[in-house]
Parts: structure tokens; C-alpha cells; sequence
């Protein structure tokens, strides 16, 4: 696995799609996914990330660092970079979620989303319903690629939240649902990010074939050729001088 840490955050970059996009691209000539991770205070999103990226899982570290990781992968044969940036906790009040601006910016930055809540955190599954319509919001025109992902699968005796009802939540969003143990199972991790760029891939894949310039149903005439014309012009005379002899 290779792993490469660019020191530029998301505030330094511009709106995707731009030309100046590019300052902390992917390895030259390869796909770029780019992915934020977002969810409530203390549900693991670090924790995802970090395991994701270094396939260790680590019990104390600095969270929400601000740097922006690039991990190349093999989706469907082909090697895509992945870009993964972990994003502040949110909160919820009364007059809806509190979202900051660079939130904001690593939310419509991104190709698709990583939503987590913990089953050990019912409140951080009531976020869920609100945060997915602030993302889709962020991103009017196009429904953006989403996966749930319900954390700490392994702590049942302490659950809040059964992963069956993140199960049906995802399907009413319409997102697809992964249900995971960060400290204990790093390949349900790694399957969740997979999920995503696979969908990201497929919608950037480019259209299948050009559509072929529609034929007229009345073929269009050749180009004269002068040469010929003037043939059939001897050719006319001649079977007009030879009548009027012949009467």
C-alpha cells in the first residue's frame, strides 16, 4: 500500500471541477476519488480514516488533523487514488445542525461521503436524517454518492442503536449501509470505502460509445466531377449530330 500525505488542507483548495483543483492531485494519469468522512463528536470517524488509510487502529491520537491522504487502490482492475479528509465533529440544536464553513468546503469538495454514526450514540443516529439532506443540499443537481456507516459493532453490550435501523435508514436515503467494528475488522472498513469509489468510478466512467451523425434517409448527391460532364456532353452531341444526318 502506498500512502502519501499532502500538507494542504481543504480550505487551500477552490471548488471541484476548477483548474486550480488540482494542487494536491492524485498520481498523474489515474483516477481521483475524493472523500469526506462527517458525522457527530466521538463516533470514530478518525479512527475509520486512520485504519483505512494504515490498516492499524489506534487508541489515542490527535483528531481531525486537517491533512489530506491520498491511498492508491485496485477498483475493478484499475488503480484509483483516493483522497480521504476527515471533517469536525457536528452538533444539533433546536434550529437544526451546526455545520462550520470548512465543513461546508470539505463537503462540496468531495466526490462522495462517508456518514458515520456509533451504535453505542442514539443521538448521533438522529444527526443522520438532517446531515444527509445538508450534503445533498451542498451539492444541488447531482444526488452525491453516500455510504452509512454504523461504528463500534463490537460494543452490543453497551448499544443504543441497532444496526438494523441504520440498515433501513439507508434505505429510505437511498445510500448504501456498512456495518463495522474499527478496533476489531479492518476489511468491513476497507469494503465501505470500495463501495463508494466504486460508485464515484462508474459515474465517471465516460459514455459508452459517441453517438454516430444520424444519415439522411436521402443520400446525399456526389460532387460533380467535370470531366465526366464533359464526356456525357460530347457523348450527347454526337448522338445528336448523328440523328439529324441520318434523317
Amino acid at each position: 500500500m502506498r500512502l502519501i500525505q499532502n500538507m494542504c488542507t481543504i480550505a487551500e483548495h477552490p471548488a471541484a471541477g476548477s483548474a486550480a483543483a488540482e494542487g494536491c492531485p492524485g498520481p498523474a494519469g489515474r483516477r481521483l476519488v475524493k472523500i469526506a468522512v462527517v458525522g457527530a463528536s466521538g463516533v470514530g470517524k478518525t479512527a475509520l480514516v486512520v485504519r483505512f488509510l494504515t490498516r492499524r487502529f489506534i487508541g489515542d491520537y490527535e483528531r481531525n488533523a486537517g491533512n489530506l491522504y491520498t491511498r492508491q487502490v485496485q477498483i475493478e482492475g484499475e488503480t484509483v487514488a483516493i483522497q480521504v479528509q476527515d471533517t469536525p465533529g457536528i452538533q444539533a440544536h433546536e434550529n437544526g445542525l451546526s455545520c462550520s464553513e470548512q465543513l461546508n468546503r470539505c463537503i462540496r469538495w468531495a466526490d462522495a461521503v462517508v456518514i458515520v454514526f456509533s451504535i453505542t450514540d442514539h443521538k448521533s443516529y438522529e444527526l443522520i436524517g438532517q446531515l444527509h439532506q445538508h450534503v445533498q443540499q451542498l451539492h444541488l443537481g447531482s444526488r452525491l454518492p453516500v455510504v452509512l456507516v454504523a461504528n463500534k459493532a463490537d460494543l452490543l453490550h453497551i448499544k443504543q442503536v441497532d444496526p438494523q435501523l441504520g440498515l433501513q435508514l439507508a434505505g429510505v436515503l437511498g445510500c448504501s449501509f456498512c456495518e463495522v467494528s474499527v478496533s476489531e475488522n479492518y476489511s468491513d472498513v476497507c469494503n465501505a470505502f470500495h463501495v463508494l469509489c466504486k460508485e464515484v468510478s462508474h459515474r465517471q466512467q465516460p459514455s459508452s460509445a459517441p453517438e454516430k451523425r444520424r444519415t439522411s434517409l436521402i443520400p446525399r448527391p456526389k460532387s460533380p466531377n467535370m470531366q465526366d460532364l464533359k464526356r456525357r456532353f460530347k457523348q450527347a452531341l454526337s448522338a445528336k449530330v448523328r440523328t439529324v444526318t441520318s434523317v
